[in-house]
């Protein structure tokens, strides 16, 4: 199960008693933010993208998308989220619980700079009914993400389209 996964993890940094379980879904930025009773943004969206058949997940605050013209000067290439399916195979996670705690070694963590906003977040703990609350730096850390990234931009902003690598 996902979550024991996440749970595990968490054990190494003593922050496995921190995750917070819901009787309701928390699998949305908006569910998880009224389950929180917090703004939708200081939920941490964990997103999982595919590059050359290798996932990577990019976490960023919860009012924010993904900017096609900075993902692809980021990656070079454009910017193909994972399916259901892959998720569950290439990351550990399933859609609703996906986050960067228990996840397969060969996946690399990314964090966007939406998140620098905010003395603290709340990403999903591998189901879709949990939560913990951790600083950036913290969740930087526990990650094990390789770097900050500015792949993002608000949700309400005009979307570009860029084409293909």
């Amino acid at each position: 199960m996902s979550i024991d996964n996440a749970r595990e993890h968490l054990k190494f940094w003593n922050r496995d008693n921190d995750i917070i379980e819901f009787e309701k879904s928390s699998a949305t930025v908006e569910l998880a933010a009224k389950a929180l009773n917090t703004e939708e943004s200081r939920i941490a969206k964990t997103l999982s993208f595919k590059i050359e058949n290798k996932a990577i997940l990019i976490i960023t605050a919860g009012n924010m998308k993904i900017d096609n013209r900075k993902y692809k000067d980021e990656y070079g290439c454009k910017a193909v989220m994972l399916s259901p399916e892959e998720v569950k195979e290439l990351i550990g996670h399933e859609i609703g619980g996906v986050c960067p705690f228990g996840i397969k070694n060969d996946v690399n963590v990314y964090l966007d700079i939406s998140l620098k906003k905010y003395d603290f977040v709340y990403p999903a703990c591998g189901s879709p009914n949990s939560a913990i609350k951790m600083t950036y730096d913290e969740l930087g850390t526990i990650s094990r993400a390789k770097k900050w990234v500015d792949v993002c931009k608000e949700k309400n902003s005009e979307q570009k389209t860029t084409s293909s690598c």
